[in-house]
């Protein structure tokens, strides 16, 4: 059966429909990519922000015209907090979260995953066609824990997804090796509440736990961490970078720099808390990128605690923000809160943080310029009479070289050395090793040199 999945939002929802899809291609079903005709359609809807509850009612409808007779199954936050808004967009079947995990079970059950075609069973591979927004297959996104048992009074999301809950170490380690076969070269943990993973089993240092269990019990080249309450962690958890395969990421939501605004958010830190923090994760870790999110015109934000925000955030010096203008969400605390932002002074306040943004993102990126470093190749686009790589360093730096027309870097991790800045990227050239470079690199466009990559304590290789 030819399936199409799809998904926007968080890192969690794109976790769950790759595994989806490496499931129904392990089943013999084929994944197809968009503009492919499909027989069945499967999304995992976002409903973290109205804009973000609006898009997926704007993606069933596409997917709904796209082939009439195919079926359409919708799961995720939205189907949840809103069934019946779904189910009247005209969909076959609408999945709430706590179902989700046994999607393909249920589409079998309601007769509605067959084969229209006769298909080979096959592996879900890491070159199949990519699902979720713009995320390829060199990159695999790991749910390992959902739920949430926070009270940010801004939060839909723990309405959603309900109690925090974590997978089996054994289940995850078992998923890795899995996956690793399969030629992943990365591999990112998610979960709605990360940090909290092990809890709900009465283990405070269960993050800490599965982390050196997938390290040693694994061969993944790659660990990446997804985001990471700033409470949940303490001064030993950094000790796990002393493994360089767990890359020099970490994105620890702030959501305001204003220490009165993260009160009414029910946020449980502090500007002084963050900062020192922050402070000990860049002394533990070497180049570490810290990127976080911000949420703009929270109500009751005055005009002093946006300049306290915006003032605290540049100190911060992030790599990168993710910034959110306040929605306002039914069944959440802060929608019954006096002092609601007009929308006019929000997108002004929005304009603000983004060009800080801007600067924070560059300067940080320029930092690394005449560096040598490693780079997952995801994909590439046509340039000149070549190709144009795009991939991303350890740090979480996007990174662009061009090839020449015939040359696959796809899913490799390749020492590059950081030439110039360019619109959003670093501008890179592939260097050599020991004195050569490996046939499978064709003729490259432009000029390659040996590498001399500084190791963490320095020295040249």
């Amino acid at each position: 059966m030819r399936i199409r999945l799809d998904s926007i939002g968080c890192r969690l929802n794109i976790s769950e429909i790759e595994e989806m899809a490496r499931r129904l291609a392990s089943a013999g079903h084929r994944i197809v990519g968009p503009g492919d005709v499909a027989d069945l359609y499967i999304f995992n809807t976002c409903a973290v922000t109205h804009i973000a509850a609006r898009k997926s009612r704007q993606v069933i409808r596409q997917l709904r015209r796209a082939n009439p007779k195919a079926a359409v199954v919708v799961t995720g936050c939205y189907a949840e907090l809103s069934p019946a808004e779904v189910q009247a967009l005209g969909v076959d079947m609408v999945v709430g979260n706590d179902r989700k995990d046994d999607l393909p079970d249920l589409l079998a059950g309601a007769g509605l995953l067959r084969d229209a075609d006769p298909l080979p069973a096959v592996d879900a591979s890491p070159y199949a066609p990519p699902v979720g927004e713009g995320e390829g297959h060199t990159r695999a996104f790991i749910k390992v824990q959902d739920g949430c048992d926070n009270r940010c009074t801004f939060c839909i999301v723990t309405i959603a997804r309900g109690a925090g809950r974590s997978r089996p170490i054994a289940e995850v380690v078992a998923e890795v090796n899995r996956l690793v076969s399969l030629g992943y070269q990365e591999a990112v943990l998610s979960g709605v509440h990360l940090g909290s993973y092990g809890h709900d089993w009465g283990d405070p240092q269960g993050l800490v736990h599965l982390v050196q269990a997938v390290l040693a019990q694994t061969d993944l080249p790659r660990l990446r961490l997804s985001s990471l309450e700033p409470w949940d962690l303490d001064e030993s958890f950094f000790a796990l970078w002393q493994n360089e395969r767990l890359l020099p990421h970490l994105h620890l939501p702030l959501q305001s720099g204003s220490d009165a605004v993260l009160r009414r958010m029910a946020r449980r830190t502090s500007q002084a808390e963050f900062a020192r923090l922050v402070e000990t994760a860049r002394a533990a870790i070497p180049d570490v990128a810290i990127s976080t999110d911000i949420i703009v015109g929270f109500p009751g934000e005055t005009d002093a605690d946006f300049a306290e925000s915006l003032a605290f955030v540049e100190q911060m010096a992030f790599s990168k923000l993710h910034i959110f203008r306040y929605s306002r969400r039914e069944g959440t605390a802060a929608a019954a809160m006096s002092g609601q932002v007009p929308d006019a002074v929000v997108q002004a306040r929005s304009r603000k943080m983004h060009e800080l943004n801007a600067r924070l993102e560059q300067n940080f990126r320029r930092r690394f310029v005449g560096r040598t470093l490693p780079v997952l190749w995801e994909s590439f686009e046509p340039f000149g009479f070549g190709r144009q790589w795009s991939g991303l360093t350890g740090n979480y730096l996007r990174v662009v070289v061009q090839t020449g027309p015939e040359v696959n870097l796809r899913n490799q991790v390749l020492d590059t050395r950081l030439t110039g800045l360019g619109p959003g990227v670093l501008q890179g050239e592939l260097v050599a090793h020991n004195g050569g470079i490996p046939a499978n690199y064709g003729l490259l466009a432009v000029p390659v040199r040996e590498s001399t990559r500084d190791t963490r304590d320095g020295t040249k290789i």
